[in-house]
């Protein structure tokens, strides 16, 4: 890691460090840098809010955002749920899953859950680095929180579909990752999913749903720019994104 230090956020007592270059998960022959927030420890649910409506994101432990020296296609996005209206694949979406029963959760590790994960990762995302994660990279990517996190189990029939990692922010929710059953025809497990944490924001009466970075070029993310009207992060304001077409 690069130790060289930026002062540009003045949050108290946090330092914030360059990485060295590493390859893009998302734009094939790029590279990419992070600017990550430490010591880990002092990054609670407050501050950790702030540090979301500055573009930063969690894995695990880890508090980031891109800098990269040459890109800036990655766009800090969000959803203000009182504006928010379902487009009609969305509400089909909705209306065709009412049979999934939730359940909320402290962070936990169970089989059942590391399972799905797995044939997940190798059908969604075949020839990806996760697609080989031990437990213990398992473990230190979803289940490793300073701050308020809950796991949200999917069900039906009583069988695990889905898995959700939220965490409860001072002014919104911020999604973290979702995992589902890749198995089965036909379904929208992904867009129902954003759907249920939009109601959630609201039944908690916060204002955002966080939905991580989005690229334009990204087919991984195309589905972000479906939640309309969409909010991203652009030179340090928070705009309206011009609708795209959904897909």
């Amino acid at each position: 890691m690069n130790m060289n230090l930026l002062n540009d956020i003045p949050l108290p007592a946090l330092h914030f460090y360059l990485t060295a270059p590493y390859a893009c998960s998302y734009l094939p022959e790029q590279l990419a840098r992070s600017q990550v927030a430490t010591p880990s420890f002092l990054i609670n649910t407050p501050v950790y809010s702030e540090l979301v409506q500055r573009g930063f994101r969690r894995s695990g432990t880890f508090t980031y955002r891109p800098h990269c020296d040459t890109c800036r296609a990655c766009i800090p996005v969000r959803i203000e749920v009182c504006l928010f209206t379902p487009s009609r694949t969305q509400r089909r979406s909705w209306k065709h899953h009412q049979e999934i029963v939730t359940s909320l959760h402290e962070l936990q590790d169970r089989e059942e859950y590391f399972a799905l994960y797995q044939r997940y990762q190798t059908a969604r995302h075949p020839g990806g680095e996760m697609g080989n994660d031990s437990r213990e990279q398992y473990r230190n990517f979803l289940l490793q929180s300073h701050v308020d996190s809950l796991l949200v189990e999917f069900r039906e029939q009583g069988v695990l579909r889905m898995v959700s990692i939220i965490d409860i922010m001072e002014d919104g929710l911020s999604s973290v990752y979702t995992f589902y059953e890749p198995n089965i025809a036909r379904t929208s497990f992904g867009t129902y999913n954003v759907l249920w944490q939009i109601e959630l924001c609201r039944k908690l009466k916060l204002k955002y749903l966080y939905l991580g970075y989005w690229i334009e070029d990204s087919k991984k993310m195309v589905y972000k720019a479906n939640f309309r009207p969409l909010q991203g992060l652009v030179q340090g304001e928070w705009l309206t994104l011009p609708n795209k077409k959904e897909n």
